[in-house]
């Protein structure tokens, strides 16, 4: 249920509805915005009569929601979100473009320091690089697990970047909280894993970076979301990083640009786009990427790699630091454009 409150009421009559609706057992989620103030009630809105409600003197109007996602939801929250992480440093929405760019998986110190360095020279302001990784054959490489994070906290403290790195288990949950990872990012495969997303909202503040699944829609993607946010982690990034569709030939997976619109229509969440691993071919990651800006796109993320062709992961869709200074320069530009 949405509650518009008139423009000219005081906090103190605002607080006292809110006291009396909580009494209700409903959860209540204030919205302050430029021209409107709004409440947005979650729970079993049965209870409350809806005419009564709309005779308050400080209520301007009251309107049923039927949509299945309600943090998330727009309608919820009319202006766009910007997602502020704990220590500081950039922010993500409402403006405020991400660019994240370094290795899929972290192999040395030398290695990951170094694309660090390069990166954050060429204009990122986010450092990735995956520590545990997920791979589709058991005897591929699996990632450095917490030593790898040790060597991302050491690449954080060279250069100033935050670091944007996957969580795959619910038992290395706490060691993320523990060593203060910036952004916790869910990949495709367990965007629908509920237990891990209720957990992330119980029990971290951290930005969690949700990844569309391989074959998720977009509402599958709007309702993980929920899942983090119904249980008070509001700190919620979407990610569109392709989807699995007939074509496997000449692309890994298809990236579906249009849901940079379509969820920017449905949600306040900020978008990011990942080229990389929705098209797994690094020849085609700066037109996907700058398509991704131009589609309003509230950040990228990109696979750099100082030698892709001896990565240990994913060095086909990964860019060189070279490559990405050309991209970052261009991405600079078509987003100041499109500003003005």
């Amino acid at each position: 249920m949405i509650v518009v409150i008139r423009s000219d009421v005081s906090q103190e009559k605002i607080d006292h509805l809110i006291k009396w609706l909580s009494d209700k057992e409903l959860i209540v989620r204030e919205f302050h915005g430029e021209k409107q103030n709004v409440l947005g009630l979650i729970g079993n809105t049965k209870c409350i009569d809806m005419d009564m409600l709309r005779s308050l003197d400080i209520v301007e109007s009251v309107s049923d929601m039927t949509d299945t996602f309600k943090a998330s939801n727009r309608k919820m929250h009319p202006e766009d979100s910007i997602v502020k992480l704990e220590s500081g440093g950039p922010e993500i929405g409402g403006g405020n473009f991400a660019l994240i760019a370094g290795p899929c998986s972290v192999e040395s110190h030398e290695q990951l320091t170094g694309i660090a360095k390069d990166v954050k020279v060429a204009g990122a302001n986010f450092l990735r690089g995956g520590a545990f990784k997920p791979r589709t054959s058991p005897y591929d490489f699996q990632g450095m697990g917490s030593e790898g994070l040790d060597i991302l906290l050491e690449a954080r403290e060279a250069t100033g970047l935050p670091i944007v790195t996957e969580l795959m288990y619910l038992h290395n949950l706490e060691e993320f909280i523990e060593k203060k990872i910036d952004v916790i990012q869910i990949g495709a495969r367990n965007t629908q894993n509920y237990d891990l997303l209720k957990e992330l909202g119980k029990s971290t503040k951290a930005p969690i970076l949700l990844k569309r699944g391989l074959a998720g829609t977009i509402k599958e993607l709007l309702m993980s979301a929920e899942y983090i946010m119904a249980n008070g982690n509001e700190n919620v990034i979407l990610c569109e990083r392709g989807i699995r569709t007939y074509e496997q030939d000449f692309a890994r997976n298809t990236l579906d640009l249009s849901a940079v619109p379509i969820l920017k229509k449905l949600t306040h969440l900020p978008i990011i786009v990942d080229p990389s691993h929705a098209t797994g071919r690094s020849d085609i990651v700066p037109s996907m990427a700058l398509a991704a800006v131009a589609a309003g796109a509230d950040g990228i993320i990109v696979e750099v790699h100082n030698d892709p062709k001896n990565a240990l992961c994913d060095g086909a869709q990964s860019l060189t630091p070279e490559e990405f200074a050309k991209l970052s320069k261009k991405i600079t530009k078509l987003h100041k454009a499109l500003e003005e």
